[in-house]
């Protein structure tokens, strides 16, 4: 479980593809042991090798098919959190690191991102609901029928790889998993009430 408070910027060091699979190292300053689990561009990712400088991590092909992994190249800047601990302040939301979509940036104004995403995921998405972008904790300002608006602070633009995205790029977006579960709910009790209508009237 992560927060979306970013820790560190860290930098890919060198991808390498292994079947179906790959493997990425960064540079980092995280303390970290083999089998942590660290969020990567809002990824939630376990390490399997690491040092006092570098950590490696690897990604499955489910990973690579609904992420932007695969548009990462070496000397790309990414964004670092470690897990969320007992004790530890909750300043952002509740976040999984497991990837639902990716966006695309399609304007930025000053502070201000408006980002395309899949129509499907509409219903997940609501004014000043909280939002995943990157690993990064936002409040939409903005919703439209495919489109989200979030405003970023200068520390973020300055501590994010926000601060480096053009119009045109892709972002990893995890929807609040509240969303998710309420709409899991919604939808259960609504087959649910089918299912009654039907027994009642004598067709099942």
């Amino acid at each position: 479980m992560f927060t979306g408070i970013i820790k560190e910027l860290g930098t890919i060091k060198s991808l390498k593809k292994d079947a179906d699979m790959l493997i990425a190292t960064i540079e980092s300053k995280q303390k970290l042991e083999i089998d942590d689990s660290i969020s990567v561009n809002g990824v939630c990712s376990t390490v399997i090798s690491t040092n006092d400088s570098e950590f490696t991590v690897e990604y499955m092909p489910e990973s690579l098919k609904i992420t932007d992994i695969n548009k990462w190249t070496e000397g790309d800047r990414v964004n670092l959190e470690p897990p969320l601990a007992v004790g530890d302040k909750l300043n952002g939301h509740f976040v999984q690191g497991h990837i639902d979509t990716t966006g695309k940036i399609s304007k930025i104004h000053n502070d201000e991102f408006e980002i395309a995403f899949p129509k499907e995921y509409s219903k997940f998405i609501a004014l000043k609901g909280s939002i995943c972008i990157d690993g990064i904790s936002l409040t939409i300002s903005e919703v439209s029928k495919n489109t989200f608006k979030v405003s970023l602070i200068p520390h973020t633009l300055k501590n994010t790889t926000l601060g480096f995205k053009k119009e045109g790029d892709l972002v990893n977006i995890e929807v609040d998993m509240m969303s998710r579960y309420l709409k899991r709910l919604f939808d259960e009790r609504d087959n649910q009430t089918d299912y009654e209508f039907l027994k009642d009237r004598g067709f099942i």
